[in-house]
């Protein structure tokens, strides 16, 4: 634990103490995001906070080579060599991005690219959990084994997804920085219960205490009001280390789940997707509202949760806070489900969920309504 803990700081500590640097280099060059009818920010903002995350990863993956503890696990692994490659290929599509902007499709090419780069140097899915058919001795769905040909293209579409899921989240100052970090702390902590081939060592988690590290170090320049934004290079880092990390913890594990119980087959391919449950549902949330009114998949608008959130009455700084306790509350139960067997902690869980969406979205609705209502009459 003592080696996580030295690899997530000094990665959090070179990203927080690089921050004030881009920020400044971002105002020199002019790459600022403006105010818009699609923005919720109302001044210019410097926008070039990814290449802080980008510094804060490469020292926390330094400080790993320097660690005893990570020599195995590195001297087995594809994972150090394509985190550093794929994280600056994806570094570079966002800088360009935010300094210049891109096409929707241009993007999405390039995002491809950089996974079939991903699966070149060897990190690829194993196997996965589907639910609908039937296991043995009763349990819920099946672990297959992913075949060679279709690996690769699974792998694609798990990182494509994630990498834009974050990318969709960053709309509120902070907010990306922290679901993030909440959700790589979750699957940190599930990982390092779980255990792994090299003992205590594991890529999977050495890459969660990073993302965790650098989304911390950069929170205190993002938080509400926000002087720096991490822009698509910044959001597209994170979730291609989200992806990298789960497909290491989960999708490449030699040894797939037994038979037994659904936790037991099911909670260790359900935790990556639980954990970012929120930014999933959003992105498809868009996809269907986007393909419905005949519109790109990636035209912008403002409806997504933390935008609504906004609409129904909470302040920006409240929304963020909201989704935050929703983002925790959702990584707690995913992790009750992987390492806790009892059905009641699971439950309460749930109940607590439903209590807290009770206690704050119902009032602010009745609230607008009331207030909808009152000229009328």
């Amino acid at each position: 634990m003592s080696a996580y803990l030295v690899v997530a700081l000094v990665a959090g500590v070179t990203t927080f103490s690089l921050t004030p640097l881009v920020r400044l280099l971002s105002l020199r060059t002019g790459v600022i995001d403006r105010p818009g009818d699609r923005k919720v920010h109302p001044r210019p903002t410097p926008t070039l906070g990814g290449l802080a995350m980008y510094g804060g990863l490469l020292a926390g993956m330094g400080a790993s080579f320097a660690l005893p503890f990570f020599d195995e696990v590195h001297a087995a692994s594809p994972e150090p060599l394509a985190v550093v490659v794929t994280a600056t290929l994806i570094v570079a599509l966002g800088v360009v991005d935010d300094a210049r902007g891109l096409r929707a499709v241009t993007k999405a090419t390039a995002q491809v690219f950089v996974a079939g780069v991903l699966a070149l140097l060897g990190v690829v899915l194993a196997y996965v959990w589907v639910p609908l058919l039937s296991g043995p001795e009763g349990s819920v769905g099946q672990v297959l084994v992913v075949s060679a040909d279709l690996a690769v293209p699974l792998t694609i579409l798990w990182v494509v997804a994630v990498v834009n899921a974050v990318n969709l989240i960053d709309g509120l100052d902070g907010l990306a920085a922290g679901m993030v970090a909440i959700a790589s702390l979750a699957f940190f902590v599930y990982l390092e219960r779980s255990g792994g081939l090299f003992g205590q060592a594991s890529e999977a988690a050495l890459l969660s205490a990073i993302i965790t590290g650098v989304c911390v170090g950069f929170l205190p320049w993002n938080f509400h009001p926000a002087r720096i934004f991490m822009g698509d290079a910044g959001s597209m880092l994170l979730g291609l280390l989200m992806a990298i990390a789960t497909i290491s913890g989960i999708g490449r594990n030699p040894y797939p789940p037994s038979a037994g119980d659904f936790a037991a087959i099911a909670g260790p391919l359900l935790v990556p997707l639980l954990v970012l449950l929120i930014p999933l549902l959003d992105v498809l949330a868009a996809v269907v509202r986007r393909t419905r009114r005949g519109q790109r998949i990636g035209h912008p608008d403002k409806e997504h949760l933390h935008h609504r959130l906004l609409d129904i009455g909470h302040s920006h700084r409240r929304a963020v806070l909201l989704m935050y306790l929703w983002s925790a509350l959702i990584s707690g139960s995913t992790l009750a489900v992987g390492l806790i067997d009892g059905r009641l902690t699971v439950g309460l869980i749930l109940a607590g969920a439903l209590v807290l969406f009770v206690a704050t979205a119902l009032p602010r609705l009745a609230e607008r309504r009331r207030g909808g209502a009152a000229p009328a009459g």
